[in-house]
């Protein structure tokens, strides 16, 4: 394989045997518990397993690199999940990623591996740098890195010409460093992974009721009545929300799953500890599936607002004193026909009616979604049907009600909560200002559509990225890899070696750092960061291993040593460097809700972010109150030659990180190049199990192709797909984007299918 082949960014061909087992009833459990130990005992051995996954999620210990599900506040000892526990497993591999590594694997080689063969290497060791036109990486001290990476900056001729990308497992205390060293420099371009998955959330929410985050406690779930799980896989994405909807199943509450796809973690689940006592009882989770059509969410939740609304299940007195737009909204359900609304969402009246009549009959309603609702089109409008629905039942601010976007990522939200944000208030900016005690640009900067069209366009000198896998994350794979290539030096600040390391600059530094599992030791002693979990509780994470490499640093050290090459006069970076309560300390006198930070966040459970609408039932909106609003349906018809795809994650997966070659749940081992299609649809097109096709994407006039799928049968709509990511994202355009978030549609794409002679199919 030449390289100019794999420089368009896609994976390489899978050539794995496929096999196919039964699609599995039942989340967690045994299994789950057994592989939990295998990665665990593979990749760190059995000693460091027990004392690693012992500490995960405690009090005294870190918080897990996966998920940002919040923890209970009676822990018990094993408080993690099967992909928490692959996460610590990869985090606390050998350090195998070091020079004589990168001397053996040129670019070119290491381009032909797959995603999956490139995360099990091991950690990154140390400094390496691509020199320009090299075809290998060699190393570098942290001194000439990271004034090469000073120079580089200083060179541009506008501040402007900079991108600083974040992923979500960065701490509270390096992104606010981050971002305050980036506005130092006279930039807001600080994309980061929410553009790409809860942007749509928060751009719904904030314009509705105020805030940009969710409105419910993890005891809510105690208190709910009726608990919607929407465009959500929890049993692969966030094991342990499985915990408290079986809680809450048992204290009496029904459960919606609202998905094309029926997902294993959504039907019946056992908790792996359960068999300590003794209790082999599995919970049925959802009462019902409702298999909506993929963009069909807002067509089934106008049927059951019209329904509720007939059924007279309104909250008037909430409505009257909290709300308005209620009359506008509930005029404009008229316009939407039964015809349409069955048609369009794929789910028959009856059903719908059903829905809307448990609906009707709770008091206390939560809503939770994820990335089904937020890659649309319509991400925007769709959360604020959701939305919509809550208000008519008065269900926000009260015991067991509320909204509850589920984030992906460890800290995520906290990114945002300390400035990782391209486009922030002026509000925030002025507070943040009166902390540093220097001026902070205005001017909105690249989020991360907006940042790979100025890539393209020759617009971006260097791009650092804090963690994260850019080029697999993001849309329009070959689009964004020949971007990517235009840009003078790209800078990866990396625990594990992924395909970003391989698509860059004209020069390109990989800079290991420390993972939240390690010991982190500065002048002052031990040190903690923090993070904000997914229901805006800020607490500690301590790691207590060894550090893989010595020659690791952290993520704050990093960012304080960058600060004092460029920006030596804004602010005192040693001290940040020494000791990290300093940091806090700023991010006291610079943040809203964050006054007292150090005394506060080493209490138990650490503190509680200020949130008015579940806290008052206050809504900081322009009117103080909450926003009823109208939306048209959008458009879900394709021609008929043509299908509607979705990206998926597998269950040995977390966000672009391959951890294994087995969806356990969905039956699927041993190749990722998947095609999940309607069995009738297969039919109808003649294909047959493990058939093999190829897959064009339709925007505007462009096609984009990705070849040699293995066709699946699977229970999905007609008319739908489902194939995994980061595989499919080059079939996702660029410009298909949701309307006020530009968040990639990643579950909108329309597709067609062909086939060809020539290809090959692996049979068992």
């Amino acid at each position: 394989m030449h390289m100019k082949e794999r420089l368009d960014g896609t994976t390489p061909p899978d050539n794995n045997r496929l096999r196919l087992t039964h699609v599995k009833k039942t989340a967690a459990g045994i299994p789950a518990a057994v592989s939990s130990m295998n990665h665990g005992i593979r990749k760190m051995g059995l000693t460091k397993t027990v004392r690693t996954l012992l500490m995960v999620n405690q009090k005294d210990g870190f918080d897990c690199p996966g998920c940002a599900w919040p923890d209970p506040q009676h822990r018990t000892s094993f408080e993690f999940c099967e992909n928490g526990a692959k996460a610590v497993a990869d985090e606390a591999m050998a350090a195998n990623v070091n020079a004589a590594f990168f001397q053996k694997h040129s670019i070119e080689q290491l381009l032909s591996k797959s995603d999956y063969w490139l995360n099990s290497q091991g950690r990154i060791s140390q400094p390496m740098i691509r020199k320009k036109n090299s075809s290998h990486y060699e190393p570098i001290s942290w001194n000439d890195a990271l004034d090469f990476i000073a120079s580089s900056i200083n060179d541009m001729p506008s501040p402007k010409r900079g991108v600083y990308y974040t992923s979500g497992r960065t701490s509270n205390e390096a992104a606010f460093l981050y971002q305050a060293l980036v506005r130092a420099m006279g930039t807001n371009n600080l994309p980061d992974c929410s553009n790409m998955c809860h942007e749509s959330s928060g751009k719904a929410l904030s314009s509705t009721i105020g805030i940009g985050k969710g409105t419910v406690h993890l005891q809510d779930f105690d208190h709910a009545d009726l608990i919607l799980v929407i465009g959500q896989n929890p049993g692969t994405n966030h094991p342990r929300m499985l915990t408290a909807l079986r809680d809450a199943k048992k204290k009496g509450a029904k459960i919606i799953s609202i998905n094309p796809l029926p997902e294993t973690g959504m039907q019946r689940f056992k908790h792996p500890q359960d068999y300590m006592t003794a209790d082999f009882r599995t919970t049925q989770l959802a009462d019902i599936h409702v298999p909506v059509r993929i963009g069909g969410d807002a067509a089934l939740f106008k049927g059951i607002m019209k329904e509720m609304l007939a059924n007279g299940a309104v909250d008037l007195s909430f409505i009257d004193q909290k709300t308005i737009g209620y009359e506008q909204f509930e005029q404009s359900l008229d316009q939407f026909s039964w015809d349409d609304i069955v048609r369009d969402s794929g789910i028959d009246k009856n059903t719908i009616n059903h829905i809307a009549q448990m609906c009707s009959n709770s008091n206390a309603t939560i809503a939770c979604w994820a990335m089904g609702l937020t890659q649309h089109r319509n991400g925007v409008a769709v959360i604020q049907e959701v939305v919509n629905l809550l208000l008519m039942g008065g269900h926000i601010g009260r015991p067991g009600a509320g909204v509850c976007p589920v984030r992906g990522h460890s800290n995520v939200q906290g990114d945002r909560t300390v400035g990782i944000w391209e486009a922030p208030p002026e509000s925030f900016l002025q507070k943040l200002e009166q902390g540093l005690n220097f001026s902070v640009p205005r001017e909105h900067g690249y989020d991360v559509v907006h940042a790979i069209h100025a890539m393209e366009k020759g617009d971006v000198d260097v791009f650092v990225s804090m963690g994260g896998n850019f080029l697999s994350a993001t849309p329009d794979t070959r689009r964004t890899a020949k971007a990517i290539q235009r840009i003078g030096l790209t800078v990866q600040i990396s625990t594990k070696l992924n395909r970003s390391h391989l698509i860059t600059g004209n020069s390109a530094l990989i800079l290991p750092v420390l993972g939240r599992t390690e010991l982190d030791e500065q002048k002052s002693g031990e040190q903690f960061v923090t993070v904000e979990n997914s229901m805006g509780v800020v607490h500690q994470s301590k790691g207590k291993m060894k550090p893989v490499s010595n020659m690791l640093i952290s993520e704050p050290a990093l960012v304080a040593q960058l600060g004092k090459r460029l920006c030596p006069d804004a602010l005192n970076w040693s001290q940040f460097i020494e000791n990290y309560d300093a940091i806090r300390d700023l991010m006291s006198l610079s943040l809203n809700g964050f006054e007292d930070y150090n005394r506060r966040v080493r209490e138990s459970d650490g503190f509680l972010l200020p949130n008015p609408p579940r806290d008052d039932c206050n809504f900081n909106t322009e009117t103080g109150k909450a926003v009823f609003t109208v939306h048209d349906l959008p458009l879900v018809d394709v021609p008929s030659d043509r299908f509607v795809l979705m990206t998926i994650r597998s269950h040995d997966q977390y966000n672009t990180t391959i951890y294994g070659l087995h969806d356990r749940y969905r039956g699927i081992h041993g190749n990722r190049r998947i095609l999940f299609m309607n069995a009738i649809d297969m039919s109808e097109r003649g294909y047959k199990t493990k058939d093999v096709v190829h897959i064009t994407s339709h925007y505007e006039g462009v096609s984009r192709e990705s070849r040699n799928w293995f066709v699946v049968p699977y229970d999905i709509p007609q008319g739908n797909l489902a194939a995994y990511f980061p595989e499919a994202n080059e079939l996702v355009p660029l410009e298909s984007t949701a309307h006020l978030s530009n968040t990639p549609t990643s579950k909108w794409i329309e597709v067609s299918l062909s086939t060809s002679e020539n290809t090959d199919s692996e049979e068992e």
